[in-house]
């Protein structure tokens, strides 16, 4: 007798073999973004032909940018129209027709006297310029303006940058003033001046003003952040007080001691990191 033939037995429900689903695509790779090659990186010693001209004391950057767009600036001996133009060490600029060079950053702090200008322009030949003369032969000029009359400290520099910063609108670095008046400034007057002031329809807010301790009522210190010497006048005078004298007793964070009136000094290389700070 045969034995049966396993392997024609029909499958049943209890050696049915397991259905198994069809295994699923694989998915595929995303596709990575080519890296972008690295940049070639630039000479250190390069610097843009306007920061160069700025750095010579000529004008600064944005004034040197209308310059070179105008064609007046050569870079040996060829025209250069072009922003962002780079010089290299031992190239020729020509500014103007004038070779000029970048110089040493200079920090003057002067105690200007009385009866010296910022400028030629109020008929004096006493300027401020020559009472640095002595300190450097860089190109000084001075940070803001003050007329005759105004004293105290000023600040003399050959970097243009700073200068462009100090003279915005919206600078904010605190300015101290001692201001002498004709008369005894109302307690009232100075509580509506520490509140701050409309002036030409602008309002003009004032950090603090006091009285100055162990002075007669004449003698008020007053802190603002505007860079105008003159608002300081127009304040008292606008609350009906004619102004005597007015003496920059600080000017961002410098002060006046150990500087005597006419007296000048280098600025020590930490006063000069915080001034770029504000």
């Amino acid at each position: 007798m045969k034995a049966p033939n396993r392997n024609n037995r029909k499958p049943t429900a209890g050696n049915a073999k397991p259905a198994f689903s069809k295994p699923s695509k694989p998915m595929p790779k995303r596709a990575q973004k080519p890296k972008p090659a690295p940049k070639p990186k630039g000479d250190p010693d390069e610097i843009r032909l306007n920061k160069y001209i700025a750095n010579a004391g000529v004008c600064s950057r944005r004034d040197a940018d209308l310059y070179i767009q105008s064609g007046n600036v050569r870079v040996n001996g060829e025209v250069i129209t072009e922003m962002g133009h780079k010089v290299k060490p031992g190239d020729v600029v020509n500014f103007d027709g004038t070779a000029i060079t970048p110089g040493k950053k200079e920090y003057v702090l002067l105690n200007k006297p009385k009866n010296f200008t910022t400028s030629n322009d109020e008929g004096s030949e006493r300027n401020v310029l020559d009472l640095v003369r002595t300190a450097t032969k860089a190109k000084l000029q001075p940070v803001g303006r003050m007329d005759m009359t105004t004293t105290g400290l000023l600040l003399l520099t050959n970097d243009n940058d700073l200068i462009v910063k100090f003279s915005k609108p919206n600078q904010k670095s605190p300015k101290i003033y001692q201001v002498s008046l004709d008369r005894n400034l109302k307690f009232e007057d100075l509580e509506k001046i520490k509140g701050g002031v409309t002036i030409d329809e602008h309002r003009l807010f004032v950090d603090d003003v006091s009285y100055v301790e162990g002075e007669s009522k004449t003698e008020i210190g007053i802190q603002l952040r505007t860079a105008n010497v003159k608002v300081v006048r127009t304040i008292f005078e606008k609350f009906g007080y004619n102004v005597v004298k007015v003496d920059r007793v600080s000017f961002a964070g410098l002060t006046k001691k150990n500087l005597p009136r006419g007296n000048w000094r280098f600025l020590t290389e930490q006063e000069i990191i915080n001034l770029k700070h504000f």
